[in-house]
């Protein structure tokens, strides 16, 4: 492990030093190639993983503001590489880690868990129903996946699982392997349906505002995607269900949901409070304009509120290593890409792109062929975050030397990402966590998850586009 790490570390700084060496292009200054080399190493870093992403995002950051100083006629200064720490994207992220924390602490999320099971879960079919309304109420609040899907659904749907008498290695397809590959299809849909239901969303957001010049609200995200996720949430169940045929089809649902209830005991004040938070932060949100606050505000309201009427603790906070390790990196390489953009490395990529890519023309059918390459390429992350780094900047610079519709593009992109994970059990935090429990093997789960994958492809395709651009005609997208 520790020689591998060393080859890994070797290749990043191998990367920074060719960009320092090699003499830059036509049309790009020397430090926009090096600092381009310290972002292609930085996102490297973060696809192979040497060390964790807030160490390499640290490393990246010192090494851009000292190659800064280098140069006394530099557009930028060292604190605009720390802007991304100011970034209102990275507060929103955190606020929201911070309010998906509290489900798990508070036991809210299970109480949801087994209400639902007891109303709607007779059957194992309607379970899988069951789990995409549970992750649905979740999303808005939880841009974690990992404690989305991991930390809550899982663990319920895992125990059901077992109480059916299906385990890992003797009877699999009972139904565990039917409900465990469900949980994560679910997650991977409605990730792409609020803003705030996957934490690359917003960084995925702001790298491509940052080349289209574009504003999405909340609001406008959610109208833009969760009636496509509708949609495929009341075709995956079914799909999951036809592929990996559970042996069980009913279940007694009342004894299961009044057992957990039983344990959990009654509704106490933090899940009351929770509650209330929750229902404020969707509704600050939704009407965030009127209010006079962008999203970032409402978040740090709804995390502040939690926080003064105890219904999480500051070491609840302290111990949310996804919010803080999120923080860090994604602060880090928003400050990065504002770097390159003031020194003009997005516009001489565009250019660049424009001399090679006269293939392509404006029009539906150059997202159509973005977005398929996208999904395409997502098979090769591991981390969604890594994807939306790495490859979301490249993707809407082709589009933009196109002259295509930069906002119905830009969704186009900004949800391929999350659907594009579906297709393998490493495409998100969540699915080595869901893939180990021992349930499932590859070949069913790469078998749903293209399927998925393509039948979303294919319900943004021809249906969202043309309602993107009802939404956009009547100025929907930026309420």
């Amino acid at each position: 492990m520790i020689k591998s790490n060393v080859l890994k570390t070797i290749l990043l700084a191998v990367v920074i030093l060719l960009s320092t060496f090699i003499p830059p292009p036509d049309g790009l200054s020397r430090e926009a190639w090096i600092l381009a080399g310290i972002y292609l190493s930085a996102i490297v870093g973060l696809v192979i993983k040497p060390y964790p992403e807030p160490v390499i995002m640290l490393v990246a950051v010192a090494l851009t503001c000292f190659t800064i100083t280098q140069f006394a006629d530099s557009p930028v200064k060292s604190m605009d590489v720390l802007s991304g720490y100011a970034s209102g994207t990275t507060w929103l992220v955190f606020s929201a880690f911070t309010l998906s924390a509290a489900f798990v602490t508070t036991g809210l999320g299970k109480r949801l868990a087994y209400w639902f099971i007891l109303k709607f879960g007779n059957t194992t079919l309607r379970l899988g129903y069951v789990t995409a309304l549970l992750d649905l109420v979740l999303a808005p609040a939880t841009p974690s996946n990992t404690a989305r899907a991991g930390g809550v659904v899982f663990p319920i749907i895992n125990s059901i699982a077992m109480v059916l008498g299906s385990t890992p290695k003797e009877s699999p397809c009972k139904a565990g392997r039917y409900l465990m590959v469900n949980v994560y299809m679910v997650t991977k849909t409605t990730s792409y349906m609020f803003l705030t239901g996957f934490a690359g969303n917003a960084l995925a957001l702001q790298l491509i505002s940052d080349i289209f010049h574009i504003h999405i609200s909340w609001i406008g995200w959610m109208l833009a995607g969760a009636p496509l996720g509708l949609l495929m949430l009341c075709i995956i169940p079914y799909i999951c269900y036809k592929v990996s045929a559970p042996e069980i089809k009913r279940i007694d649902n009342i004894g299961i949901a009044n057992d957990g209830l039983k344990n959990l005991g009654p509704m106490n004040n933090k899940e009351k409070g929770l509650v209330v938070v929750f229902i404020a932060a969707l509704l600050g949100w939704i009407f965030s304009r009127h209010l006079g606050l962008n999203e970032s505000s409402v978040a740090i309201i709804a995390m502040g509120s939690a926080l003064l009427f105890n219904i999480i603790s500051w070491s609840d906070v302290q111990q949310n290593k996804g919010g803080w390790n999120t923080l860090i990196w994604y602060g880090g390489i928003i400050g990065l890409s504002a770097t390159l953009s003031k020194v003009g490395f997005f516009r001489w990529l565009a250019d660049f792109l424009s001399a090679h890519l006269d293939f392509l023309s404006a029009g539906n059918m150059t997202i159509v062929i973005i977005v398929f390459l996208s999904v395409l390429v997502r098979y090769f992350f591991a981390s969604g975050g890594a994807y939306v780094a790495a490859m979301v900047p490249v993707f809407a610079t082709v589009g933009l030397v196109t002259g295509t519709a930069p906002v119905l593009l830009a969704l186009a992109i900004l949800f391929s990402n999350s659907y594009g994970g579906c297709i393998t059990h490493y495409g998100g935090a969540a699915g080595p966590i869901i893939f180990a429990s021992g349930y499932n093997d590859i070949k069913s789960w790469w078998t749903i998850g293209t399927f998925v994958a393509l039948c979303t492809f294919l319900v943004h395709m021809v249906l969202g586009i043309p309602w993107w651009e009802f939404l956009l005609q009547h100025g929907m997208l930026q309420s």
